[in-house]
């Protein structure tokens, strides 16, 4: 017995070990997809001209250009690649069903139609609707997170995983369509900003939608992080899980709640992004093992680096326009998603 228990815990070391050196090397690429989307606009600024920029010795333009425009940007697109990351993650998780995903479940647009309701009345650049709007864009969520939870659920059955996809595919459908209903009501320049919203543009980009952002990422994310041993053992079965003295329906109700609060805050800045919280799980999952301990920080880097490189080449593609990152992340995310729908047994 001794043996085999040594060998497990030889095993498991070697995970943790290779966990954070996995962790580690995507650390390194963030800091590098950081300097080059630094380098990446419609004016170029050298590597050079970054770092001079960076140390107050650079031009009063290129301290405009770094300062007010491209690093707020890059803050935000790390911001909300591990809020949406996580978010699909834990939804996964407590779901046990590998197409859980913010965007594919419709939390994604019922934030959206919250964000929209609230563009067609009231302006969205004043200082106090930047701060608002997450709590809208969360309001948002949870209820459609509830209307999804409500009808997929039956009773003696529970949830099926397969039901959860298509209640929230169809739900998310009929959002979509009331958004683009409510666009043909929009004063031209209100219709463009949903425009861009809806295809998933990073518009939120100045130290301000940081501000808005930063606080639901830095207590939401942690208490994700906190709840990794709870997933690992609801990942076992509701039964086994109430039988090792876990609240299922308490720990799975708070770590919803957790899930929707970091889609819903990071959506609001970001619009419609999908697919963040699909692949970037996955891709960690591939790269640390299911352990939640590693798997949540792997995606929530995961997640940061995607949307990081996507916007870096939205930007750079087709300069001086620019294509947004929520096409970008869609071109890779699609294919990726119909190959695990392939995969997954009804």
């Amino acid at each position: 017995m001794e043996p085999i228990q040594g060998l497990s815990q030889a095993s498991g070391k070697r995970r943790t070990q290779r966990g954070i050196l996995v962790m580690a090397i995507l650390g390194i690429l963030i800091v590098c997809a950081f300097i080059v989307s630094m380098n990446t606009g419609f004016i170029r600024l050298s590597p050079v001209d970054v770092l001079k920029t960076l140390f107050g010795m650079g031009t009063d333009k290129q301290s405009l250009i770094l300062f007010d425009f491209r690093l707020p940007r890059i803050v935000i697109s790390v911001l909300i690649g591990a809020g949406l990351a996580v978010s699909g993650c834990i939804l996964q998780g407590i779901s046990r069903n590998p197409l859980a995903d913010p965007g594919i479940l419709g939390i994604n647009a019922g934030a959206g139609l919250m964000v929209m309701l609230y563009v067609s009345f009231f302006p969205t650049t004043s200082f106090r609707s930047i701060f608002l709007l997450p709590l809208l864009a969360l309001l948002g969520a949870g209820l459609t997170a509830a209307l999804i939870y409500a009808l997929s659920y039956k009773r003696n059955e529970g949830v099926s995983p397969t039901r959860l996809i298509l209640t929230g595919i169809g739900v998310a459908a009929g959002i979509s369509s009331a958004m683009i209903v409510l666009t043909l009501k929009l004063d031209p320049q209100k219709y463009q900003f949903m425009a861009t919203w809806l295809a998933g543009s990073i518009w939120g980009s100045n130290w301000k939608f940081v501000l808005a952002l930063l606080p639901w990422i830095v207590v939401l994310l942690p208490l994700a992080f906190y709840k990794a041993r709870v997933m690992n053992i609801l990942n076992l079965g509701e039964n086994s899980a109430t039988g090792l003295g876990i609240p299922v329906e308490k720990e799975r109700l708070l770590l919803l709640a957790v899930a929707v609060g970091l889609a819903g805050s990071s959506v609001a800045v970001s619009g419609g992004i999908g697919f963040v919280g699909l692949i970037a799980p996955h891709l960690a999952r591939r790269l640390v093992g299911p352990k939640h301990e590693l798997l949540l920080p792997a995606s929530a880097m995961t997640g940061a680096l995607l949307v990081i490189v996507a916007d870096t080449i939205g930007r750079w593609l087709m300069q001086p326009t620019e294509i947004p990152t929520g096409i970008v992340v869609a071109v890779i995310g699609a294919p990726y998603f119909l190959y695990l729908l392939s995969k997954v047994k009804g």
